[in-house]
């Protein structure tokens, strides 16, 4: 296979899965709010709040993805609110401060209006603030489980593979030098057809030992509510780990191994005839020819499928969330995924009768959302 039906079949599609990720508004998850204290509308709390919440805000595009300050002067009559974010390892800098500004914007009006201590949980970010000083400090408490409800084939042997991977990843994440993001990521394949995506991630305020213990012990709650599952996380105030079997975070593409080039055979011309530059057979489909075909179609499939992402949810998630000893079952959605069928089903077949035109990445067809 040449180089460049290498990227038109391979790379291609991989690029896209990266485009429709990063391309998704912030997904909420949970939040918490204690519901023992409160502060009262229009006091010296909320006002701080609201300067810890724009403060905040202003430093998401932080490189490291994580910020923790406070609001209010110690040692006052004015109460102090502390507060931080931390982003997913993988964000762009642009990404991570749109999931802190949402939540910051609308998260904490919507979820925690007058609570004193709040953690809002998204998929791409987390925001947590309180009356007490956190700084350096492991939370296990409260945490959060959630289970994709379908189920994985041979769960036997993907619950070795799983394990392997994911307490792999513990040192790198926990080893991180002092300014650096406490995050690590890796893709194992389980099938020929199905991969596996692992991520485990501290706050970048915890020594190497204490982000050591915080997603060990988050591991440890996995076998409890993931066990059999496609997909499965547990969330800490201090740290988080997640497990998939689609991509959830950016996966970088590999570079291609430079092809090699096809042995030439020299003959000697036939008698008579004349001898001149190759200037290729019009009557052959060339690998050019074959990709201007191919790339369309997929880029077509590709954004159809971006489309579904963002507009209808199919899978489903069950969470329990876990304070003091007490269970509470929650129920979420999430959607990563879409098939043929369903592009099909929504262009009728790729009917000419759906079709509004086309351009530089080919066809466009008009897409009936169920």
């Amino acid at each position: 296979m040449s180089s460049k039906l290498f990227i038109a079949f391979v790379l291609l599609p991989v690029l896209l899965i990266c485009v429709c990720i990063e391309a998704q508004a912030p997904t909420y998850r949970y939040h918490f709010c204690s519901n023992t204290t409160s502060f009262t509308p229009n006091s010296s709390y909320q006002s701080n709040l609201n300067l810890l919440l724009s403060s905040l805000t202003s430093n998401a595009t932080r490189d490291i993805g994580f910020y923790y300050t406070r609001a209010g002067v110690l040692n006052s009559t004015t109460e102090v609110v502390y507060g931080s974010f931390l982003c997913r390892g993988d964000l762009t800098p642009e990404l991570c401060q749109e999931c802190v500004a949402t939540i910051a914007k609308d998260g904490v009006q919507t979820f925690c209006p007058l609570g004193k201590i709040a953690i809002i949980w998204y998929d791409e970010c987390m925001l947590r603030y309180t009356n007490q000083s956190f700084l350096n400090r492991m939370d296990e408490a409260p945490r959060v489980s959630m289970w994709n409800i379908g189920n994985i084939s041979d769960p036997t042997r993907f619950t070795q593979l799983l394990a392997e991977t994911i307490n792999g990843l513990v040192a790198p994440a926990s080893n991180a030098p002092s300014g650096a993001k406490k995050y690590a990521k890796k893709e194992e394949n389980f099938t020929d057809f199905q991969q596996l995506y692992s991520l485990v991630q501290c706050t970048p305020d915890l020594s190497s030992t204490s982000c050591d213990t915080c997603l060990r012990g988050a591991i440890a709650q996995l076998p409890g509510c993931c066990t059999g599952k496609q997909g499965g996380r547990v969330l800490y105030p201090s740290c988080n780990v997640r497990y998939e079997i689609y991509p959830f975070y950016t996966v970088q593409a590999a570079t291609p191994p430079p092809a090699p080039s096809p042995p030439s055979l020299l003959l000697p011309p036939p008698p008579g005839s004349v001898t001149r530059p190759d200037q290729g057979n019009n009557d052959q489909i060339s690998p050019l020819t074959i990709v201007a075909i191919v790339v369309p179609i997929a880029v077509v499939l590709f954004l159809v499928g971006c489309i579904f992402l963002k507009r209808k949810t199919r899978k489903k998630y069950d969470a329990v969330q876990e304070q003091n000893g007490n269970m509470h079952e929650i129920t979420t959605v999430e959607s990563l995924q879409f098939d043929l069928a369903t592009i099909e089903a929504a262009t009728n077949r790729f009917s000419v009768n759906n079709k509004l035109g086309g351009g530089g990445f080919g066809e466009v067809y008009k897409v009936t959302v169920i």
